[in-house]
């Protein structure tokens, strides 16, 4: 007895000693600690606490050893889901919970979890082993979580939410600690037990909604995420439930109550940058452009701060939030774009809404923070940059938006230097296969990458040839969309079962596809130098290619008003009148905003006014009824 008694103290010492090294060891400050050096000390220590696992469980179990035995089988677990260690973690937890049973004279061991953990429960209920039999079921219940097995816990929740509640020390306000053994000396745990039963709670909670979610259940998940809001928990996690909760509303199509939960997940966290992002997205639903930009203003701040580059869940403890949240529904809602993904659709935002200068200056930063070595800012990556030549032919557009044509021609050099040697001679689009239509808007190329460059160079020399016109330099302007033209006519198209031939109008499918965009990029190099020759007088050739831009490009607003132009001053006036009614009465197939800004028509250089050529219409109606 005195033996049992001396290793009974021995190892107590051992298991106290080992939770007090860790402690000590993980205090400070957990962001200076070297992360390698953190594995390689939990790994020691979870090593030894097996170690004195096994010394315990080498002798035939004994009620005296019983606490000693499950605190130890407790702090060895923690260690092993601390190192992702699942089925480790669970093989020990079950072999310890069928010993101490089969010590109490139960035989019968369920293979069901579910229904082992109600036995375990019901038979060493109201026994002094009762604590820790809950300690070691708060780590299934742990192993559950982590591993997203959500259905298991959901047909065992209510009896493990009530169990901690009615059984456990904590539930009557005490404070719960790990029961004297027969020794003189405390148990030590690794993990205080009551924070991690607040973990779990509200953790369950928050995966649950989130997968109830994705499954399009917002009204059933919307309660559970109310009452989590109102548990004691970090601050990150109770945002959450506030955010998930924003979704919610968000799926139930009320708007401002969305918002509204959003501003409270903010208010409790302001680095919960998800709900800047989800508040963002509200407002370009609702068409709050100002609210928008500004949302993306701030969100793009916050992800540049050092402290929000890192998960908002990492912890310093054992068992920290982003170790029991890993589902892949509760990822999908909190996937944020890259800090320089927001900077470049708050550039563009900008641009389109007549905030130019704003625009451009964020289009410079995104330039300059591409061509630096410190790109700190990088998120969870939500959508991808554009490639860099298109975001220099953005950002040159820009520019010339701005008035800022030589900046705007020293982006298109660079665009044109670094691509230009790299262009085939010649370049097929092919029509896809049936099967590719519902699955990409680009049409099957030969060779895509020489596609994009050909359609990059063309637009750079488009874009120079603007500059041109508002420098009012016509025959550098003619010069160059000559070029822009050129180029484009090297791309052939070749429909299914038929030869390669020049695109046509006709052809174009879905705006944003390759062949739209070359023929969008010829009407408007023809009409460019169509209006250029214009302003020298050579109105023929200047007809010929604004007709031919009609043709390439017939929504081209800009060639259909100059084409009624020249006619009027050749005389033709009645056909003037027609072609102007024309323009008028098309409508553009693509919105403004779905555009590149480097594919929209100009709006420097000699404009029409529409006005003026109503009145003139007016003047030669009254002239004709006269």
């Amino acid at each position: 007895m005195h033996q049992a008694s001396s290793l009974l103290d021995r190892w107590i010492q051992e298991n106290n000693e080992l939770v007090n090294k860790w402690k000590q060891e993980a205090g400070g400050d957990a962001s200076t600690r070297d992360q390698n050096q953190n594995h390689a000390r939990l790994t020691w220590c979870s090593s030894q606490f097996h170690k004195l696992v096994i010394k315990i469980q080498g002798i035939p179990p004994l009620a005296d050893h019983s606490q000693l035995e499950l605190t130890v089988v407790y702090n060895a677990c923690v260690c092993s889901i601390a190192r992702s260690q699942f089925s480790e973690a669970e093989l020990l937890l079950t072999q310890a919970t069928e010993r101490l049973l089969r010590m109490k004279g139960d035989g019968s061991v369920a293979s069901d979890r579910s229904v082992f953990w109600r036995t375990a429960l019901k038979s060493l209920g109201n026994t002094a082993l009762d604590p820790c039999v809950l300690y070691l079921l708060c780590l299934q219940w742990t192993i559950w979580l982590a591993t997203c097995q959500l259905k298991t816990i959901q047909g065992f929740q209510d009896e493990l939410f009530s169990v901690f509640e009615t059984r456990s020390p904590g539930g009557r306000g005490e404070e719960w600690s790990v029961p004297r053994s027969k020794s003189s000396d405390v148990l030590l745990l690794v993990m205080d037990q009551r924070r991690l039963i607040e973990l779990l709670k509200i953790c369950t909670f928050i995966a649950q909604g989130a997968e109830r979610l994705s499954e399009g259940q917002s009204s059933e998940a919307l309660p559970g995420l109310q009452t989590a809001s109102s548990l004691p928990a970090p601050r990150t996690l109770v945002a959450y439930t506030h955010l998930l909760s924003g979704c919610c509303r968000a799926h139930m199509s009320c708007p401002q109550m969305a918002l509204q939960c959003y501003r409270v997940a903010l208010e409790t966290d302001p680095r919960c940058v998800c709900a800047l992002y989800r508040s963002m997205l509200i407002y370009r639903e609702l068409g709050n452009t100002q609210a928008e930009i500004q949302a993306l203003r701030l969100l793009h701040s916050t992800l540049m701060l050092p402290s929000t580059t890192e998960s908002a869940l990492a912890a310093p403890h054992l068992l920290p939030p982003s170790l029991l949240l890993r589902s892949q529904s509760l990822s999908s809602l909190l996937l944020v774009p890259s800090a320089l993904s927001i900077l470049h659709s708050l550039a563009l935002k900008c641009v389109l809404h007549e905030r130019v200068s704003e625009g451009v200056e964020y289009y410079l930063d995104l330039l300059a923070t591409l061509h630096s070595e410190d790109q700190h800012g990088v998120h969870v990556e939500g959508s991808p940059l554009p490639k860099l030549p298109e975001l220099y032919l953005q950002a040159g557009a820009a520019l010339l938006m701005a008035r800022r044509a030589a900046d705007c021609m020293a982006l298109c050099d660079e665009v044109i230097t670094t691509t230009l040697e790299l262009l085939p001679g010649k370049v097929v689009l092919e029509e896809p296969e049936e099967k590719c239509e519902a699955e990409t808007r680009a049409l099957c190329a030969e060779g895509g990458d020489r596609v994009r460059m050909v359609l990059w160079v063309g637009a750079a020399y488009l874009l120079q040839g603007h500059c041109h016109t508002h420098l009012s330099d016509w025959k550098q302007a003619v010069t160059h969309y000559t070029r822009c033209f050129n180029l484009l006519v090297k791309v052939h198209f070749k429909k299914r079962g038929c030869q390669p031939q020049i695109p046509s109008a006709d052809m174009v499918g879905m705006p944003g596809t390759d062949l739209c965009i070359l023929q969008r990029l010829k009407g408007l190099s023809l009409a460019g130098r169509g209006v250029s020759f214009t302003q020298t007088d050579q109105l023929r050739e200047a007809l010929r290619d604004l007709q031919l831009s009609m043709q390439a490009f017939p929504e081209c607003t800009g060639a259909g008003l100059w084409s009624g132009e020249v006619l009027w001053r050749l005389g033709r006036r009645r056909e003037a009148v027609a072609c102007w009614e024309k323009t008028w009465s098309i409508t553009p197939q693509s919105s403004l905003q779905s555009l590149s800004v480097y594919l929209q028509e100009p709006q420097s250089g000699p404009l029409l006014d529409s006005t003026e050529l109503r009145r003139r219409i007016q003047d030669i109606g009254s002239t004709l009824s006269a």
